[in-house]
């Protein structure tokens, strides 16, 4: 059944994907976006939202705007929100304003306008450090780093001083909030499964891993890490790492990003769960710098491993995804070399200008560096 979908925050990365699936199945796609100038330098004439979206410039904290773009709305997806964990420890204000009021503003206009659901975009950082397991086989899922030059190890060590190794990371992992981004964007996830079932609607959150595609915005220096260092990269510039490269993450293609989405709005099963969604595999931050270079056709730019640390950062995070693969039948099936592949062609059409240099002056002006 064709229904008439809100996304927040709809002209960024993830929304212009969501709103080109959601529109191919024929529904009808209203985005509300303030076009922030750090995503959005060129204003709305050079995105490229699909033509039959219904586009509402305005703030999901301008409650008026809101209501009006609620109006003849079946579903909402929620992915307006500040994004950058080494930019929030230092722009407190204005991540908690957009994030947590905004979806508060959002929330008091669907108390008097309900929908049958709301599908919120969290994030992995919420989880902190991830779970591990140590030597003996033990899990620890309440992990906490000690500053490496009291213990010689970027990696955080059990009580026996032994290196614990990262696990996939299931949704009943205790949070271990490390930034206020992951602060704010565990806050979102609260409030969208506190106040939808109390006021007759359907709440779910999505923890979201690394997004990467093409469509990222590459002058944006707090964005997606392969956005950045793609950026680096079309300059001549090498990528810039923190620590020794070694930490593990996960990549995700965006069309499986929209896809988890899609299925969220729709699926009963999905209802009141909370779900992570990645692709499955982990890699080094520093074995995928190498691999785009090679997409990029720069394998001669190594990248830069600074050796230093960042406020708020963690080590190794990847995500359990069998809830999601049995609930919503969620399935990553975008190959990763592939989807490099794809991202470094379109990074070859654009201008980036690489503000990379400038974010790190900023955290080391703040001593969020060490």
């Amino acid at each position: 059944m064709a229904e008439r979908i809100l996304i927040t925050g709809g002209a960024g990365f993830i929304g212009r994907h969501l709103a080109t699936l959601l529109l191919h199945e024929g529904h009808a796609v209203r985005v509300l976006d303030n076009l922030l100038p750090q995503v959005h330098p060129s204003g709305l004439p050079a995105i490229d939202l699909p033509a039959d979206v219904e586009p509402m410039i305005g703030d999901v904290r301008d409650e008026a705007m809101v209501r009006r773009s609620l109006a003849g709305v079946d579903k909402v997806v929620h992915l307006a929100a500040e994004v950058g964990v080494g930019q929030s420890m230092y722009a407190v204000d204005r991540y908690v304003s957009v994030n947590d009021h905004g979806t508060a503003v959002l929330f008091q206009a669907l108390i008097e306008r309900p929908v049958r659901r709301v599908v919120v975009a969290s994030s992995m950082s919420i989880y902190g450090e991830g779970l591990y397991r140590d030597a003996d086989g033990a899990l620890h899922e309440n992990v906490r780093r000690t500053p490496r030059d009291t213990t010689g190890s970027w990696d955080p060590l059990d009580a026996r001083g032994r290196v614990l190794v990262p696990e996939p990371t299931p949704e009943t992992k205790r949070p271990a909030l490390a930034s206020v981004y992951a602060i704010t964007k565990y806050v979102q996830e609260r409030l969208t499964l506190t106040l939808a079932p109390a006021y007759g609607m359907e709440g779910v959150a999505l923890r979201l891993w690394n997004a990467y595609g093409p469509g990222q915005a590459l002058s944006n220096p707090y964005t997606g890490v392969l956005a950045i260092f793609a950026a680096r990269l079309h300059n001549g510039q090498p990528p810039l790492i923190f620590e020794d490269g070694a930490q593990r993450r996960d990549f995700v293609h965006v069309e499986d990003v929209a896809q988890a989405f899609r299925v969220a709005l729709d699926r009963p099963e999905a209802a009141g769960g909370v779900f992570n969604i990645g692709s499955g595999e982990q890699r080094s931050v520093a074995e995928v710098a190498l691999l785009l270079a090679e997409a990029m056709g720069r394998p001669d730019i190594a990248p830069d491993i600074t050796g230093k640390a960042r406020a708020g950062d963690i080590r190794h995070c990847v995500p359990d995804i069998g809830l999601a693969a049995a609930k919503l039948g969620y399935a990553a099936r975008r190959d990763f070399r592939d989807g490099l592949a794809e991202l470094a062609e379109w990074v070859a059409l654009q201008q980036a200008e690489d503000r990379t240099a400038q974010a790190r002056r900023e955290l080391e002006a703040r001593g969020l560096v060490a």
